[in-house]
């Protein structure tokens, strides 16, 4: 186990906002009971749409972003596990099992929000990837019984990637907020709390564009 970092930067301002946030993304989903079909397959197809083809993506820009060696080891634990275990392929088929494999439309009702996460994470920043991703983390794993019931609903067997995923993925979340005090302890001059959310407002952004998106 690593010895724990002690930063310049308290990281309590930015764990109490994201808990907000999460909690406010999780209190804003609809009952599932009372979701359509449709409706419950356009949230699992979006969530799949983001997912799949990015989160490899965007960890892989907290990887090329970060300095310290403590967070190098992180983060490339985080993309050995997600290439390793074919997380991209295990989505898909708990997408395919309930008949939610995304369309044109799909990615469509998710590409403003995504185009303006995938902008942010080409800066290359690496305090405030990490803390977009320590985000994500936290959201996913809370996700999963919401998103496994919806699969339910839709007479889908495989829970695979939801059962994964509500575990390992507290763990990730952990580390990433620990790769962030080791990456804060190298800065000359570390950001402010709250500029280390923007991330967190984009990625909670395009998280309401899965649930809730806009009619177009």
């Amino acid at each position: 186990m690593s010895t724990r970092i002690t930063t310049t930067v308290p990281l309590m301002p930015v764990q109490e906002p994201i808990d907000a946030a999460i909690q406010d993304l999780l209190g804003g989903c609809p009952d599932p009971a009372r979701l359509s079909a449709t409706e419950r397959r356009g949230i699992i197809a979006r969530y799949s749409a983001v997912l799949e083809g990015n989160f490899i993506y965007w960890m892989t820009a907290a990887y090329l972003s970060v300095t310290s060696a403590e967070a190098h080891a992180i983060v490339e634990d985080n993309l050995r596990e997600e290439v390793r275990d074919n997380h991209p392929g295990m989505l898909r088929r708990f997408a395919i099992a309930a008949a939610a494999v995304p369309t044109d439309a799909d990615a469509l009702a998710v590409t403003p929000d995504l185009e303006r996460v995938r902008r942010f994470v080409g800066q290359l920043s690496a305090p405030r990837i990490l803390t977009m991703m320590a985000f994500f983390e936290g959201w996913i794993t809370r996700f999963m019984p919401y998103l496994a019931d919806l699969a339910r609903r839709q007479g889908s067997g495989e829970q695979e990637y939801t059962d994964v995923h509500g575990v390992v993925d507290v763990v990730h979340s952990r580390e990433l907020f620990r790769a962030l005090e080791a990456e804060l302890a190298l800065a000359s001059d570390p950001p402010e709390p709250a500029a280390l959310l923007g991330g967190v407002e984009l990625l909670a952004t395009l998280i309401h564009s899965i649930i809730h998106p806009s009619p177009r």
